[in-house]
């Protein structure tokens, strides 16, 4: 039989009556003859309340007993899952990340998978058994412990199953009913979209766009899983959704795919740095030791020997960014003159694997912004992107300019 991965986030399966709609949707996979592979998230909201737990028990936690805690939610739903499947009379089994078993490194709370061995389910499908209920977001360590992917970790954990058994297609269903060309929210013209390529994906879940989890994207890229997003709470067809593929399968699309943003951005200048070999590498090793994730990065033209360095970072990490900063100035690991932070800004991207082959759609951003009075901070680009740092209070008309001006609303 061929293999079908789906995989339901933690709204899809919020409650009872919620996980029997998503076993019904499982149940009309079965009766098209596949063998399902069937991922699950924890209840929406229990692996908050775990993680609360955990921190009200030992502020200062064993990191072991942390993912043996948290990765509980995902348990349950599993079984809940197989018990609902049985009684439609779908032959199913839950399965535990040990069981399967899903191989991962020793980071606990953040591990990687490196192997899923296909032999255990493999061997059940072929006694009769239709569905396998993986608990996501979970594996074991070399060392035997069970083991914890990270938010967003069963995404993770889906496309990783796809890829082991050769699904073909790994669907992910969630309480959007696709990708859009920019946040309906923010945009009311933005437009879901039919297909969008692996890179424009990556790109713009890396960028703020919450509908896959980063990780999950880069893995189905590496091994060419077609994924599927959808909502659990509409009815569905065989063209409903979006399709994540390659851009092979694209036979037209437009120059730019999508606007994303994120709020959450704050903005750090070094003033007066030595300008000579190795500056960069100790300020960044230094945010790297620290656990601050640097995205953009700025230096400005040097002067009399001095320079200015100016990079973003997520808002929740500037106080670790500036301890230890602090603690590089004055080990005297680097002399700067001052750290000036800015913390209202913005990030807004345009994303399009059309820009490697069209010139202009930097111009053509930049005036659009130019128009709406609208100051550029930073300027990063990539072969299919262009970002930018604004002020945060221009960040929504930054994002409508920009759709309109790019007619996103217009099919391809």
């Amino acid at each position: 039989m061929p293999v079908l991965v789906m995989k339901f986030g933690g709204t899809s399966v919020a409650n009872l009556d919620r996980i029997r709609r998503a076993a019904k949707r499982v149940g009309v996979e079965v009766a098209k003859g596949y063998d399902v592979i069937v991922i699950v998230s924890a209840m929406s909201g229990k692996t908050n309340e775990l993680v609360g737990w955990v921190n009200e028990t030992s502020p200062l936690f064993d990191a072991r007993e942390y993912d043996a805690v948290v990765s509980s939610g995902e348990n349950v739903t599993a079984g809940l899952m197989a018990l609902t499947l049985q009684e439609m009379d779908v032959p199913a089994r839950s399965w535990q990340g040990w069981q399967v078993p899903v191989k991962t490194t020793s980071a606990h709370s953040q591990a990687r998978i490196e192997d899923i061995s296909p032999d255990n389910i493999t061997a059940k499908f072929d006694e009769g058994m239709r569905v396998a209920v993986v608990a996501g977001f979970q594996g074991i360590s070399p060392e035997g412990r069970i083991t914890t992917l990270g938010r967003g970790g069963s995404d993770t954990t889906a496309v990783a199953f796809a890829a082991a058994f050769g699904a073909e297609r790994c669907d992910i269903y969630t309480d959007v009913d696709g990708v859009y060309t920019t946040d309906p929210r923010v945009s009311a013209k933005a437009r879901k979209l039919d297909k969008i390529a692996f890179e424009e994906m990556l790109e713009l879940a890396s960028l703020g766009a919450k509908v896959l989890q980063t990780r999950s994207v880069e893995l189905a890229m590496r091994y060419k899983v077609r994924l599927r997003v959808l909502s659990s709470f509409e009815e569905q067809s065989d063209e409903a959704g979006t399709l994540v593929c390659d851009e092979e399968e694209i036979m037209e699309s437009n120059v730019v795919a999508g606007v994303a943003f994120s709020r959450d951005e704050a903005k750090m200048t070094l003033i007066s740095v030595a300008d000579r070999p190795g500056v960069a590498s100790i300020i960044f090793g230094c945010l790297s030791d620290a656990g601050v994730n640097v995205d953009m990065i700025v230096q400005n033209i040097s002067e009399e020997g001095r320079t200015d360095m100016t990079f973003s970072l997520p808002t929740d990490q500037v106080g670790r960014a500036e301890k230890a900063l602090g603690e590089l100035k004055s080990s005297g690991g680097l002399n700067f003159s001052d750290l000036d932070t800015e913390l209202d800004v913005a990030k807004v991207s345009v994303v399009g694997i059309g820009m490697r082959s069209q010139s202009g759609v930097a111009a053509k951003m930049f005036k659009v912004l130019s128009d709406e009075g609208i100051n550029i901070k930073v300027i990063t680009t990539s072969e299919i992107k262009i970002s930018v740092l604004i002020d945060r209070k221009y960040m929504e008309l930054a994002v409508q300019a920009l759709h309109d001006a790019f007619e996103l609303e217009k099919a391809a």
